[in-house]
């Protein structure tokens, strides 16, 4: 099993025939995954790659029965794509663009808490890797080739960084059940929360890795909800002990504001939360792999995690 896509999820592409899209529908097409077709206003009526273009995302949902999204627009419109998505039925909106303003994702999470909570869009990114179910299906710009399958959940703000773990794991013989890139900007879809909550209820991930950077309070909230509701092993990770406070870094959300933004405060919370807390980026896989054998003993069973 995974969470939020598989080999079933009917997914159009919004911005289908702009060059990057074009780029990732063939990766996504050549992995397996189910692209039924993609939106672009005024070309309604016409074949990409095969597929079907619409004028909007009512008309493909009508068309191909499409439940899923992923977002390639341009920033400047793609609240607006968001929106469209989720006014046209779409349950699960993945937006891949980076650079979309900040106001402009607050009028976007105003307008989906509209929808009662049973219909709303759940929403990952923006700015944001997407979401991998190895072997399964893929809506994102990952290289879906350094993904194996298996039983453990990744949740990550950066995206390299959840390639990086996805490659270690895969070296010593961990697979995935999703890997979810939530994004790196200040105001975001999905919490690491939100996604946490889908693998604790996952009956086929046994550990989650959850990686995250400097800035904001979604590290913290989500290693005190592990505390207190997470049966599974948690291995946590926050890139950025070295940043100064105060300076900006790559992602918008990257910059250390107050107390507990740093990554050293963060993996100290992540600790006191019962957490297993990588030191580096290059002990991602390493401790993953301590862990599982940690809960394989202590439960006197095989080893969970390994690849399926």
């Amino acid at each position: 099993m995974s969470i939020l896509v598989d080999q079933q999820t009917k997914i159009i592409l919004q911005g289908f025939t702009g060059d990057k899209a074009t780029f990732h529908a063939k990766e996504m097409i050549a992995y397996g995954t189910a692209i039924v077709g993609g939106v672009t206003p005024g070309k309604g009526g016409t074949t990409h790659l095969g597929l079907p273009v619409f004028n909007t995302v009512k008309d493909a949902v009508r068309a191909t029965g499409a439940t899923a999204s992923g977002i390639f627009v341009p920033g400047p419109f793609t609240a607006d794509a968001i929106m469209e998505a989720a006014d046209g039925g779409i349950r699960l909106a993945v937006a891949i663009t980076d650079g979309i303003p900040a106001q402009d994702m607050m009028r976007v999470k105003r307008y989906l808490r509209r929808y009662p909570r049973e219909k709303r869009t759940t929403l990952i990114g923006p700015n944001c890797a997407g979401i991998i179910s190895p072997g399964k299906a893929m809506i994102g710009i990952m290289p879906g080739q350094i993904y194996r399958r298996g039983r453990v959940g990744v949740v990550t703000r950066s995206g390299t960084l959840g390639y990086e773990a996805a490659a270690q794991m895969a070296a010593l013989g961990i697979g995935i059940t999703t890997s979810v890139g939530i994004g790196g900007d200040p105001i975001n879809g999905s919490s690491f929360l939100d996604i946490l909550q889908l693998f604790e209820q996952d009956q086929e991930t046994d550990a989650v890795l959850m990686i995250g950077e400097i800035g904001g309070p979604q590290e913290a909230e989500a290693a005190a909800w592990v505390k207190s509701h997470m049966s599974k092993p948690v291995v946590g990770y926050v890139a950025g002990l070295s940043a100064p406070t105060g300076r900006r870094m790559g992602h918008a959300g990257a910059i250390i504001s107050a107390f507990g933004d740093s990554a050293a405060e963060k993996a100290e919370i992540m600790r006191d939360s019962g957490l297993a807390v990588a030191t580096s980026p290059s002990e991602l896989g390493a401790t993953m792999q301590r862990v599982l054998a940690d809960t394989a003993a202590a439960a006197g069973t095989a080893r969970p995690g390994t690849t399926q």
